[in-house]
């Protein structure tokens, strides 16, 4: 769409006046058309640190009761895990790009046969916008977790998640709700499921570790989960590829997929996320810059921190 109309006096009314005018009015469009909100998010990239039959939160204090997960963020994390714990490990403490993000994430470890499926590389979690009116999305607090997704959901209960579940996913073959027989030589084996994002703003955890979620309904949060927080959507990608058909997580088939958050970002960076990424309409990088709208700046320094801090 062009901008209206504008009354522009030319140099001697020459050629070169005009074309001058055009582009002018041709650059504010395009900036125009930059600042067109089409994501609200930034990501958080982790590298898996540890594997353990642990999990402090559905077990806490009782190493070895889980069946085996894979760790990322937090060096730390164990069965004993509180936030306190994870707080203590301080910055850098963490295999996600941002030191201050001392959060501590895991999933089920995925074998094949008996082996396990290495992840060598960084995984990619979303923080994104879960409601329609972006601008009111405040970040987690402090100590919040909780689990998404269940180890014990049938094929149809996957299927029919209340977020967006795009299934398992390898090469052309997408939206599997449990894992296709082959993939193609060279893929790999691709999940991404999305997490509640509607907080009861009371309290932390609860016995069945989801009722303090909730999931927006029409865009909107419900009045018994008042609170927009980040949604977050894991994007994680195993490399597997091939006859895949004795491909089996740890929890069992591909829709027992799930996965865990304990929160323990730094207060400040995570803030300044939320604030310039996902109330700012914009798709940052870890850093919190947007590449599409380089123009609006970026939130954390080349080292991934807050300005100032080392």
């Amino acid at each position: 769409m062009f901008p209206a109309k504008k009354k522009v006096l030319y140099a001697g009314g020459t050629a070169v006046g005009v074309i001058a005018a055009v582009l002018t009015a041709l650059a504010g469009s395009s900036a125009h058309a930059a600042d067109e909100v089409t994501h609200h998010e930034f990501q958080v990239n982790c590298t898996v640190h540890h594997r353990a039959p642990d999990d402090p939160i559905v077990f806490p204090n009782m190493p070895g009761a889980s069946h085996d997960h894979s760790f990322v963020g937090n060096n730390t994390t164990n069965a004993a895990t509180t936030l306190n714990s994870l707080n203590a490990a301080g910055p850098y403490a963490t295999t996600c790009l941002n030191p201050d993000d001392l959060s501590a994430y895991w999933w089920p470890t995925m074998f094949r046969g008996n082996d396990p499926v290495i992840q060598t590389w960084h995984q990619t979690i979303y923080y994104k916008s879960g409601i329609l009116d972006y601008t009111k999305v405040r970040p987690f607090p402090p100590g919040i977790r909780y689990v998404v997704g269940s180890p014990t959901a049938t094929q149809e209960a996957f299927r029919t998640s209340p977020g967006a579940v795009e299934g398992w996913e390898c090469g052309d073959s997408a939206h599997n709700w449990d894992f296709p027989a082959n993939c193609p030589a060279g893929t790999q084996l691709n999940i991404r499921y999305q997490a509640p994002s509607c907080w009861n703003g009371r309290d932390l955890d609860s016995p069945d570790h989801k009722s303090h979620m909730a999931y927006p309904v029409n865009g909107t949060c419900p009045a018994s989960h008042p609170n927009p927080v980040p949604m977050l959507e894991f994007k994680i990608a195993f490399p597997a590829d091939g006859d895949v058909t004795n491909v089996r997580l740890a929890s069992g088939r591909g829709y027992s997929w799930h996965y865990d958050f304990f929160n323990a970002w730094d207060p400040p960076t995570l803030a300044a996320l939320v604030s310039h990424c996902i109330n700012g309409g914009l798709q940052c990088n870890s850093r919190g810059f947007d590449l599409y709208k380089p123009h609006r700046g970026q939130v954390l320094g080349d080292n991934y921190r807050l300005p100032g801090r080392p």
